[in-house]
């Protein structure tokens, strides 16, 4: 197969992959490796004809890249709030499990001590590539998703590093004088390159040295120069330093910041499809015969005892609540930094003469498998019976609070549709808290409200204060969290007028409700009488009755939304069309009380 065919099949791969498994409902990774398997040892699609040297030089640029957008989406607003319990998940749980690891490798996996020793410390990592994307899944509360996001960004550097000395320790030689010696150059190499490296990116890009277009893609170029020069000072630390480089221009507060940050991650997107489909496509039929029974065993070892035990030993006496220690010991499928680290000492441990050493590609390979699938399998319902993750997400976030939004909240609480009330004005919330309503005193837009505001189980915003245009910049900062399609705002006065005089769609939210629906109208049509309502459609009073007595749309009474049969809420818009019928629910805002027939 030509390179440009090879190149093409593993994209089409890789991305058809990943929206399988969202279809699906299954961890991306998991597809991935799958995909990757077939199309490698099991037909042979796949055969790059590269050197593994050069295969692992370039599998590790990519990782550098992914580690680095990681590590921009560290806040050290989450830290303060739940640093205690980081640092005991990164400084004391490593050690743990590696000494753990190894000993199941030895004792269960049966390997010889060198190769369980670097086994024991490629599994320190849990993988923010496979982490991030459960969290979302699991609609975990702030504090815990905090710890489970800071445990696997930050580890995955150290248990390469870690890796990594273990290497050069049974295969170089040189005690642990050169060992120590490693640490430090692997340090001090991630302090001045990533650290110093990082802020002097951020400082040049905030004085306006460098034009817009260029700001991403110059970023992503020296990350790659500091991942290659901190190799240079010591072997694979420049995924600590990448990490620590996009940590501080992450927490550097760059008004370009979040289009860099969304730059890296699309990017990462494709990197991890062409990753996981590269990596086990290179394993041959030999390597899969490897795996036995010590292979289960080391499994279940690594699953049921040497990560709780960690957890367990690294959290004693730590503010860690009781819930969450019991989340961390479960929770911990390894990613793609494993399996590349696994790559790149797997051969190089046989060549030194650890023959045994074959088994660790595709041991590591049965780790992130099993993992993968018993931690994203059950990471939901787990939390969910833990009391820390939303069971679903249906329900409003109101930003803005105001007679009639105050109005619609009220009415969707009789309907047992979960509403947050947002506003940054206190003396306006006291009237809805009064009503029942759970509300949030801050800015919607503010850093505070990103790391503390608790609206996992809501599924759709609705900005309704006076301010069109406020409206408008809010739903784009929220679209990306709750999906652009479930984000809507007030209509602008101006949307009946000229097309190219509005507001556009990618400058703004969905206009809620009817383009006719504006601030102005919806409230005085409140002074009039007007109330939101609720009928519930059967096969006697359909949509059609029900419209027929209403009379007309927009100067009669005007659609809201509606709940279907499931008990899903569901925000209206012209713009977003869906029909009602039989068994569905009507939320409506009219004159008066209409009854149904």
């Amino acid at each position: 197969m030509h390179a440009a065919t090879s190149v093409l099949v593993i994209l089409a791969a890789g991305l058809l992959s990943q929206w399988l498994a969202w279809w699906i409902g299954l961890p991306a990774i998991v597809v991935l490796i799958a995909a990757g398997l077939v199309l490698g040892p099991l037909t042979g699609t796949i055969a790059l004809g590269i050197p593994q040297a050069e295969l692992t030089e370039l599998i590790g640029l990519g990782v550098a890249i992914i580690l680095f957008e990681g590590g921009m989406d560290l806040k050290l607003a989450e830290f303060r709030r739940v640093g205690k319990g980081v640092r005991r998940l990164t400084i004391a749980a490593p050690p743990l499990a590696w000494v753990l690891g190894t000993l199941a490798g030895y004792f269960v996996g049966g390997m010889s001590w060198p190769v369980a020793v670097v086994l024991g410390a490629i599994l320190v990592v849990t993988g923010p590539t496979v982490i991030l994307p459960l969290l979302r899944q699991a609609r975990l509360n702030k504090e815990s998703a905090s710890l489970l996001k800071w445990e696997g960004i930050v580890n995955d550097p150290v248990g390469v590093l870690l890796a990594v000395l273990s290497f050069q320790y049974f295969t170089i030689g040189g005690g642990w004088d050169r060992t120590a010696a490693g640490v430090g150059a692997a340090i001090g190499a991630a302090a001045v390159l990533g650290g110093a490296g990082g802020w002097l990116v951020g400082s040049v890009y905030r004085r306006g040295l460098v034009p817009e277009h260029l700001k991403a893609p110059i970023l992503m170029v020296l990350v790659l120069v500091v991942y290659w020069a901190s190799n240079l000072v010591q072997h694979e630390a420049g995924l600590l330093s990448v990490t620590l480089m996009g940590l501080v221009i992450g927490n550097m507060q760059l008004v370009e910041r979040e289009v860099l940050q969304r730059f890296k991650e699309h990017l990462t997107v494709v990197l991890l499809s062409v990753l996981f489909v590269v990596i086990p496509s290179q394993l041959q039929a030999g390597q899969l015969a490897l795996l036995d029974w010590r292979t289960l065993g080391f499994v279940l070892v690594v699953l049921l005892i040497v990560r709780p035990l960690s957890i367990l030993l690294a959290t004693i006496g730590s503010p860690i609540r009781q819930q969450d220690r019991a989340l961390l010991a479960w929770i911990a499928p390894r990613g793609i930094v494993a399996a590349a680290t696994a790559g790149i000492f797997g051969p190089e441990l046989v060549t030194a003469g650890y023959a045994d050493a074959a088994r660790l590609l595709p041991v590591t390979f049965a780790v992130i498998i099993a993992t993968v699938l018993a931690h994203g399998l059950t990471i939901a319902p787990l939390a969910r019976r833990l009391g820390l993750a939303a069971r679903t997400a249906n329900g409003l976030l109101i930003v803005g609070v105001t007679p009639w939004s105050q109005a619609l909240g009220a009415a969707l609480k009789k309907l047992q549709i979960d509403v947050l009330m947002v506003d940054g004005a206190y003396h306006r919330l006291k009237d809805a808290r009064m009503a029942g309503l759970d509300v949030y005193y801050g800015e919607i837009l503010s850093e505070h409200a990103e790391h503390t505001l608790e609206a996992q189980h809501l599924s759709h915003v609705l900005c309704a204060t006076e301010n069109d245009f406020y409206n408008a910049l809010a739903c784009k900062a929220l679209g990306p969290r709750f999906g652009r399609h479930r984000t809507f705002q007030l209509a602008t006065p101006q949307a009946s007028g000229e097309e190219l005089r509005r507001l556009t769609l990618q400058q703004r939210g969905y206009f809620a409700f009817d383009p006719g629906a504006t601030f102005d109208v919806l409230h005085e049509r409140l002074s009039e009488g007007w109330a939101v309502q609720a009928t519930k459609l059967s096969p006697q009073f359909g949509w059609a009755e029900l419209t027929d007595r209403l009379g007309t749309p927009l100067e009669q009474w005007i659609l809201l939304g509606a709940i279907t049969p499931a008990g899903a809420f569901r925000l209206y818009s012209k713009e977003q069309h869906f029909k009602l019928a039989a068994g569905w629910t009507a939320i409506y805002f009219a004159p008066g009380r209409t009854r149904e027939g």
